[in-house]
Order: structure tokens, then C-alpha cells, then sequence
């Protein structure tokens, strides 16, 4: 426990360090003003041009609507997505700020690493891809493509996609919203989908995202594919899908 919380302060210091950006390099040369320098504590972590590292627990977020990024870092300021870390380093951003460096990541459309390849049984692998895009009525599940777009890339503004993360990532975040660790705008229709996922569904369906290959020219879908009629016959009301 010790040695885990001296891991985690050790490396906000790091990302902290980053965000003092020096105002000239060690040969004085003028470091230029720019948002890709300033975000040098957010690629710490999260990879260059934000397209994410081995690290499997720190997502992608080259590429991502600009209005998903917004909420998220807003939401890891205000204490609301909690994240010891991210809350530190936004605490004095202003909104406005937020928006900015939430616009340059969308606008980096960065190759995506091909995913590992894929050693787990075909039935846990077609479990997965039935969920991820067709669900399950008899569970009252819906298709993650439902709402994060038929290439489940995700949907601008709001939206994430799916594909390109670490599978430890998924299963975290799903783990979050089952606890109320993470939340949405009321109904939370993501609260309850993910409380109806067995530990069985949740892994077959992450397993099978993490395994997918992103198309070279995937991005988010322009509008939302969410009925609310298909959502409310599974007895969901999605406050995001409004």
C-alpha cells in the first residue's frame, strides 16, 4: 500500500513538472508557446499526441469528441469523476482552458496501434461481438452500437468510442459506473446497463473491443444512433441521449 502510494505521488509529480513548461531550454533557445508544449503533462501519461501506451489502465485521447473530452476533464476538476491525479493538475484551469486543450486532442487523428492478438475461446469472443452489436433483448441490454456509433468509434459531441482501448480500461470504467464511481446526466442509462452486466458479459464483450483493429479512417459518427424508442423497450431513458 505504501509503495503503491508513493508510485502514484511520484508520478503527478512527474505530469506536474511537466505542466511548468520552462521558458527557455538549457541552450537558450526559445521554447515556442504552443498547445502541444503546454499539454507535455498530459502526453506524460497518456502517450504522444495522446494516442495512449502500454500502460493499460491510461486511455487514448487523440481523436475523441471534443465535447466527451470537455465533460471528462471538467468532471475530473469539479471532483465528480474522481481521479486524485487529474483533479490536481486541472484545479486551477478554467473552463474556458479546458475547452481549449479538449478541442486540440480531437483534432489529432493519430494512427492507432494494432491491438495484441486474440488467444481466448471463440464462444467468449462471439459473446462479446453479439453484445457489442446486437445486445441482448432478454437481458434488456442494448448493441454498444446503439449509442456509440455502428463502427462504435463514438458520436460527436458527446460520445466516446470503444475501440483502441486496453481491455483493463474497459472493464475498469464499466467497474466505475457499476459503483457510481463514475456518472451521467440523469437518467443514467450507463449506470444501469453496466449494473446489468454479468462478470461473464463484461468480460466476454471487453475482451472482444480490446481485440478489434481500428479502421484506418475511423472517426466519430455525426450524429446518434440511439432511438429513444429502441431504449425505452429495454426499459432504458438515457439522459445523454437527448
Amino acid at each position: 500500500m505504501g509503495f503503491e502510494r508513493m508510485r502514484r505521488g511520484a508520478a503527478a509529480a512527474l505530469c506536474g513538472l511537466a505542466l511548468v513548461a520552462p521558458l527557455h531550454a538549457a541552450d537558450d533557445t526559445p521554447v515556442p508557446d504552443t498547445m502541444a508544449q503546454r499539454l507535455l503533462a498530459c502526453t506524460a501519461c497518456h502517450g504522444r499526441d495522446g494516442r495512449s501506451t502500454l500502460q493499460g489502465y491510461v486511455p487514448r485521447i487523440a481523436g475523441k469528441p471534443a465535447g466527451y473530452l470537455f465533460r471528462q476533464l471538467r468532471h475530473f476538476r469539479d471532483g465528480r469523476r474522481p481521479h486524485p491525479g487529474m483533479a490536481k493538475l486541472l484545479q486551477f484551469m478554467t473552463d474556458d482552458y479546458l475547452r481549449d486543450i479538449a478541442g486540440h486532442f480531437a483534432t489529432l487523428q493519430v494512427p492507432y496501434a494494432l491491438p495484441l492478438p486474440a488467444a481466448d475461446p471463440a464462444a467468449l469472443l462471439q459473446r462479446g461481438q453479439q453484445l457489442a452489436q446486437r445486445g441482448d433483448a432478454a437481458l434488456k441490454l442494448p448493441a454498444c452500437a446503439q449509442c456509440h456509433g455502428s463502427v462504435l468509434m463514438g458520436v460527436a459531441p458527446q460520445v466516446p468510442g470503444l475501440l483502441g482501448l486496453p481491455r483493463d480500461y474497459l472493464v475498469a470504467q464499466v467497474g466505475a459506473w457499476q459503483t457510481r464511481q463514475r456518472r451521467a446526466d440523469e437518467p443514467d442509462c450507463m449506470a444501469l446497463v453496466a449494473r446489468r452486466l454479468s462478470s461473464a458479459d463484461l468480460g466476454a464483450v471487453t475482451t472482444w473491443l480490446a481485440a478489434q483493429r481500428v479502421p484506418d479512417d475511423a472517426k466519430p459518427a455525426g450524429s446518434a444512433p440511439a432511438q429513444a424508442a429502441d431504449l425505452k423497450a429495454l426499459g432504458l431513458d438515457c439522459g445523454a441521449a437527448r
